[in-house]
Formats: C-alpha cells, sequence, structure tokens
C-alpha cells in the first residue's frame, strides 16, 4: 500500500512540475523560439486595465457603410523580449466584405508602447499574444 501512494505521489508531482513548464513553438525564420506559455506573462504598461483604456481611446470606427456588424476581432503578435510587438495578424476579422475592424485592430496594436517582456527562467523571452478587440455600438 506504501509504495502505491508513493507513486500516485510522485505522479501527481511531475504531472504539476511539467504542467509548469513553458512551451514554445520554434520561429520559422531561424530566430529565438517564441513562447505560447511562459512563467511570467508580459504585461502592458499598467497592466490589463491601462490596455483596456488604451483601446477605447485609440479605436475608431471603421465602417463606412451602414453596416451594423458588431463583436470581437482577434488578432496575434509577438512581444520581443526587449517589450516591441511585431509580427502582428488578423486571426478572426469581423464582416471582412464591408469594413476593416480587423485594419483598425493592427493599426491600434502599431501604436501600442513597448509591453514588459514575458520570463523564462527570470530571462526576457519572445512570446506570441492573443488579443481579442471588442467592437460596439455606443
Amino acid at each position: 500500500m506504501k509504495h502505491i501512494l508513493t507513486l500516485a505521489l510522485a505522479l501527481a508531482v511531475g504531472g504539476i512540475v511539467s504542467a509548469q513548464t513553458p512551451k514554445s513553438v520554434e520561429d520559422t525564420t531561424g530566430g529565438n523560439p517564441i513562447f505560447i506559455e511562459v512563467e511570467q506573462d508580459p504585461e502592458f504598461p499598467g497592466g490589463m486595465d491601462s490596455l483596456y483604456s488604451f483601446l477605447a481611446r485609440n479605436l475608431k470606427w471603421p465602417c463606412k457603410n451602414d453596416c451594423d456588424c458588431f463583436g470581437k476581432v482577434y488578432v496575434t503578435f509577438i512581444i520581443e523580449e526587449d517589450g516591441s510587438l511585431t509580427n502582428g495578424e488578423i486571426l478572426r476579422d469581423l464582416c471582412p466584405s464591408c469594413c476593416t475592424f480587423g485594419e483598425e485592430a493592427l493599426r491600434v496594436v502599431g501604436l501600442m508602447p513597448k509591453w514588459k517582456p514575458g520570463l523564462v527562467n527570470g530571462v526576457p523571452v519572445r512570446v506570441r499574444f492573443n488579443l481579442p478587440v471588442n467592437f460596439t455600438l455606443r
């Protein structure tokens, strides 16, 4: 009975440790790896509330037509080791046939200041960040 409990405890602790190991995907350009999970997440200056305020101040309604589209656009970008943002892409757009919601979200990402980079073992690393951007009429 003692051996079974020891084995179960060892497996449980091993599972916890492996779940906390940062995951990375190799950059196809041959650079440093791009992490999708890190020990310390990247942070917008001032935190998430500041990020939401920044988005609210800088986003412009992209529809010129009488379109009643609204919802979320998903963009992705890389937060580099120095906190700069690169490789912005639209993951999911909203009404791409009549409006430019995704392009507007990418424009605002390009205006963002440097972030506090993500860390692995206390060292800044490149991190892929997915950001939902909500467009609603008020």
